[in-house]
This record gives structure tokens, sequence and C-alpha cells, in this order.
């Protein structure tokens, strides 16, 4: 949250009550300093679906919270509940301008562009964009992120099958400072376009692109040459990356931490172990592991099985 000046209208009504309640009498809650004391050290530490429900108790705590979610750098629509009405969002952020995280997940079922892009375009500050599995978005929302967002630098589109390379592109051009990026399942990404904006992220530690049967090891090869300080690197699922890439990928990044390649069925251990000799963590295990936990439930299904005989 940041310090600035209270609602205009709030703070007068509450500095005229404080000027004419008599000496002796109860305060209420309310009373108290809205800015300094109820948003700094009351509301930040309340849920916020219980926000939600707090201004609906009458005017005035409703301005109050108003007061809140315009000074909120972090907003997660997943803490107001199961579902958040389409209205309550648009209301919620209505006049922040200081947000530096936005999660919508929690509104992935129904939020478009219409009640994305205002956000978006008024929140220059944001570092953090989450948009996974907001279907109904489009490629102008990404577009809207690359132009308004210029200091972003963790992004999720996970499941946005809507992503294309053209949008991509756009937030390679605008957003220099990425750290992190969340494809999966973003099928429409081809080599072509990863190859593109690895090429404008050298400091990117977090990358994936799993899900996408399209990408083959000439983007995975200009990910590892491109992005020396990779940490962690998600292909799970790319059916058509091999041991080459996974080899170049050893070769270039000597910061990698976490490197997932389940179900890549032409991954073996001949270019994994290069990576557990670093002590990567790596989600499949090592051959003798996997032969082991086999023997173990052959075991444990000797008895049952002697049983059935």
């Amino acid at each position: 949250m940041t310090n600035n000046d209270c609602h205009p209208v709030a703070c007068t009504a509450m500095d005229a009550k404080s000027e004419e309640r008599p000496v002796g009498s109860k305060y209420q809650l309310l009373d108290l300093p809205w800015e300094d004391v109820l948003v700094t050290h009351v509301l930040c530490y309340m849920p916020l679906r219980h926000l939600v429900i707090l201004q609906r108790v009458s005017k005035s705590f409703r301005s109050l919270v108003q007061v809140y979610l315009a000074n909120c750098r972090t907003f997660d629509s997943a803490q107001t509940g199961p579902r958040i009405p389409k209205e309550a969002f648009c209301s919620m952020l209505r006049d922040n301008k200081v947000l530096h995280s936005l999660s919508v997940h929690g509104c992935s079922d129904w939020i478009t562009d219409k009640e994305l892009l205002p956000v978006i375009g008024q929140n220059q500050l944001l570092l953090r964009v989450d948009l996974r599995g907001c279907v109904r978005l489009s490629r102008h929302a990404l577009v809207a992120v690359s132009l308004s967002c210029p200091r972003l630098q963790h992004l999720c589109l996970a499941h946005c099958e809507w992503v294309d390379s053209l949008a991509l592109r756009s937030l390679a051009d605008h957003c220099r400072d990425l750290r992190s990026l969340d494809l999966t399942a973003c099928r429409q990404l081809r080599d072509e376009a990863v190859c593109y904006v690895v090429a404008k992220w050298p400091s990117l530690r977090s990358l994936s692109v799993a899900v996408n049967a399209n990408i083959t090891d000439v983007a995975v090869e200009e990910v590892a040459k491109r992005c020396r300080e990779l940490e962690q690197l998600d292909l799970t699922g790319c059916l058509r990356v091999r041991n080459e890439a996974i080899r170049t990928v050893a070769e270039y990044c000597p910061k990698l931490q976490s490197l997932k390649v389940n179900h890549c069925h032409n991954v073996s251990e001949s270019s994994l172990g290069v990576l557990r000799r670093r002590n990567v963590e790596i989600d499949v295990e090592p051959p003798l592991q996997r032969a082991l936990v086999l023997l173990q439930d052959v075991v444990g299904f000797a008895p049952f099985i002697n049983l059935q005989i």
C-alpha cells in the first residue's frame, strides 16, 4: 500500500465529526483516522472477501473500503471467494492506479477485454500479471499489457490459447525486464515466436513452454544460448524435444536449478545425467530408481497374487 492522501470526501467528513464531538464522548471505529490507522493498520490484515462484505454495512464503510482498495498494490481475485461478480470486480479496481501485482485467475470463467483493459491501462506500475486460464480474453489483452506495463517482470499466460506470435512479439519489444514467463498450453506458439522473444530477454530466469507439441529442439537450444541466467525450465509434454536440446541446456545454463521433462519421450538419462550431477532438480526419476519402484510394486502385489491362486 501507499500513503497517498485519503479520499477527499471521507477525510472531510471524518475531520468534521472530530471537531464537533464533545469532550468525553465515546468514539466509534470510523472516527479513527482512515488513511493513517484503519487502512494502514487494520484493513490491510483483513482477507479481501471480508472487505467485500464489510462495504455492504453502510455508505461510510463502503467509502472506507474504497479508500483501501484505491491504495492496494496487490489484487488477487481468488481471495474474494469462489466467484466474484463482474460488477464488484470493476467497482473494486475503479480508482486504483498503483497496482504492482494483479491476478484475475479467479475471474477466468467470465472476464473479457472489456473488464480487464481499463484496469491494465491505468496501472502502469504493474510488475506481475497473472491471466492464467482466462479463456475469454483476446490477443488485445496481451498487447495492452505490453504497451501499458513497461516495468513488467512476471507474466503468467498458462492455458490462454488465444496467445499468438504477434502479441508475444509486442510483449518482447516493449517489456524488456521480464524475469519469468509461463506459456503452458499456449498451443498457437511455435519455435519462431519463442526464438524471437528470448532474444529480447537475456535476464529471463523462469520459462514454461509445457504442453506444446509444436516446440522442438530449435526453440529450446535458442532459449539455452540466449538466457544464461535461466534457473527454471518447464518442457513437460513437449514431445518433439530430444536429448540434443537438453545437452545444450546443460552447456549454456550454469544456473539452472529445475528442469521438467515429464512425458518428453525422446529425452533420456544420457542427457539428464549431466544435470543430475550438478544437483539440478528433475521431475523424472533416474532409471535405477524407477526400476526399484516398479519392483516394490510387484513385490507388494505378490502376497495378493498368491492368495488369489
